[in-house]
């Protein structure tokens, strides 16, 4: 089976003046599936002319933000993103709790298992542990960004969302589900119900063909979630294994928010350093 194609980061956002900071992260938003991208696809992503994303890529390859190959002319993250991304995941960082989970699910059921997080009215895939069965869902890698909804750990992101977020998100993401013909603000209003009924979520044959998805969430103590682990697999390698399948995320859901707590009460606990101030 081929593999499908990988979607690029399209930015949808409202028409009127933009300032050049939000022009940047745009760039940097539609860079972030990780390897070289071309000018022209950069520029048409982020919804810019060549000569302002070229100016803004200029600025940013200066500053060690951005990195150009001299030979295939394709961007790719610089350095310094590296060393800003380290020190926001200082502060949240869910992939070593969740990581003996991903490799526990992938060991068990052969499917790719994926961790995704919340980044606005986006998930985002920050870890993926490949499984061995030979037909993969290759089609999610780290960095991967969908709206709320648009896969299993997505949609059961959306789902335990509490009830006024989750309509504010539904109501952005009308605008922003084109590129998934199959999937209407309606259809995830169905499913966020039926996985709150459940516990855990599904959805099959709606982003890419013949492949699905199941999906629970990761609450924090307040019940929202942190975060989502998913299994994509054969929409039949889901449904002959559903029942199994669910009862195994959802126990390792609830290791990974026992773990979540635990990390939490000892950050609280860690003693603050002041540092002296100069007289």
């Amino acid at each position: 089976m081929p593999s499908p194609a990988r979607p690029k980061a399209v930015i949808t956002h409202e028409r009127g003046s933009t300032s050049s900071v939000e022009r940047a992260m745009r760039v940097l938003r539609v860079m972030s599936e990780g390897g070289g991208v071309r000018l022209t696809d950069i520029a048409a992503a982020a919804d810019l002319d060549k000569a302002t994303a070229l100016r803004l890529l200029d600025v940013m390859a200066r500053e060690g933000f951005v990195a150009r190959d001299a030979k295939s002319k394709e961007f790719t993250l610089g350095p310094e993103l590296t060393v800003l991304g380290a020190a926001a995941l200082r502060r949240f960082d869910p992939r070593p709790l969740a990581r003996p989970s991903l490799m526990r699910l992938a060991g068990v059921f052969q499917d790719s298992v994926v961790l995704s997080i919340r980044s606005g009215v986006e998930s985002l895939c920050i870890d993926v542990e490949e499984g061995t069965y030979p037909i993969r869902a290759n089609y999610l890698n780290v960095g991967s960004r969908r709206p709320l909804g648009v896969g299993a750990g997505s949609l059961a992101l959306l789902a335990w969302l509490p009830d006024d977020e989750r309509e504010a998100a539904l109501e952005t993401l009308s605008g922003q589900l084109e590129r998934y013909p199959r999937i209407t603000p309606a259809l995830l209003r169905e499913r966020v119900a039926q996985a709150r009924e459940r516990g855990y979520a599904v959805l099959l044959d709606v982003v890419v063909e013949r492949m699905g998805g199941i999906g629970v969430a990761i609450l924090d103590a307040e019940g929202r979630p942190v975060a989502a682990l998913s299994i994509a697999a054969l929409n039949e390698r889901i449904l002959t294994r559903e029942a199994a399948l669910a009862q195994a995320l959802l126990h390792e859901a609830t290791v990974c928010q026992v773990r979540w707590a635990e990390a939490t009460r000892a950050d609280r606990r860690a003693p603050t350093i002041h540092k002296e101030t100069k007289r």
